[in-house]
């Protein structure tokens, strides 16, 4: 891999992993399309920890907050008695459907999700639900008005987000919007439980990037992820307080309709 698809790939994943673009598809679909090497599980690997690294940055207030909030209910049995408190656990709750589908489903979704025809599909059909229930939703409810069973909807959201095209945030800042939350809730929400589930995903495949060793494309992706991840989360917020998130799910729906061009050209040619 050169230093400069390090840098496209890397820039790829820190601003599709925070805007409801899905990095998965623009990983997957960037290669095949370029006609580049597959990266590799290390660079994969590394690329999430550069969006780790803009999340836990760009939020380091609120995780302060939060880790107060988490020695109190230490200190209380286990007991969620401030606002914070109930933040804290409703991301923990969040967290446990998408943790348990990646655990069952890694392997498949590393594998049998991944053609592009498939991608092209998730883009497509997750850009109209996305259009359509932010254009209908009603709004008003924020994060500590969610309920348990909120926190679990907007989990098993998550967990669909395993198949490349559908996407992490966007399946989470959906139905949170679904479920009534302000544009700018459903992104602050979305954005705090993806930090659980990318830190996990990294610390397990982590023993692949040390064997493979730290290499200056490595770096570089790392750092471009890190500091787009860091750009992606601040256009979210500070756009979706004036307008919708109709403006991705374009882009979504043409960039499907895109490759699905590309798929019948190529098969027409040869």
């Amino acid at each position: 891999m050169t230093p400069f698809q390090a840098f496209v790939l890397g820039l790829l994943q820190g601003l599709a992993e925070f805007l409801p673009i899905s990095s998965s598809a623009h990983l997957t679909l960037a290669p095949w399309l370029l006609g580049w090497k597959d990266p590799g599980l290390s660079f994969d690997v590394a690329l999430h920890l550069g969006t780790l690294v803009a999340v836990l940055w760009y939020f380091r207030a609120e995780w302060t907050r939060l880790g107060r909030a988490a020695m109190a209910v230490a200190s209380q049995g286990g007991r969620l008695l401030t606002p914070d408190q109930w933040e804290l656990g409703l991301l923990v709750v969040a967290t446990i459907p998408g943790g348990l589908a990646g655990l069952a489903l890694e392997s498949k979704a590393d594998e049998a999700f991944r053609a592009p025809a498939l991608v092209a599909g998730a883009l497509i059909a997750m850009g109209i639900i996305l259009w359509a229930v932010d254009r209908w939703a009603a709004t008003g409810r924020t994060i500590p008005m969610l309920t348990w069973r909120d926190a679990i909807a907007i989990g098993i959201a998550q967990a669909f987000a395993l198949v490349p095209g559908v996407s992490r945030s966007g399946a989470t800042i959906t139905a949170g919007r679904a479920l009534r939350l302000n544009r700018d809730s459903a992104a602050v929400f979305s954005f705090l439980m993806s930090m659980p589930i990318i830190a996990a995903a990294a610390l397990l495949k982590l023993p692949h990037v040390v064997r493979e060793g730290i290499t200056l494309p490595l770096v570089i992706g790392v750092v471009t992820a890190a500091v787009s991840g860091w750009v992606a989360i601040a256009i979210v917020l500070r756009y979706v307080k004036s307008h919708s998130y109709g403006a991705f799910a374009i882009y979504r729906v043409v960039a499907g309709v895109a490759v699905l061009a590309v798929i019948v050209h190529r098969a027409s040619h040869g």
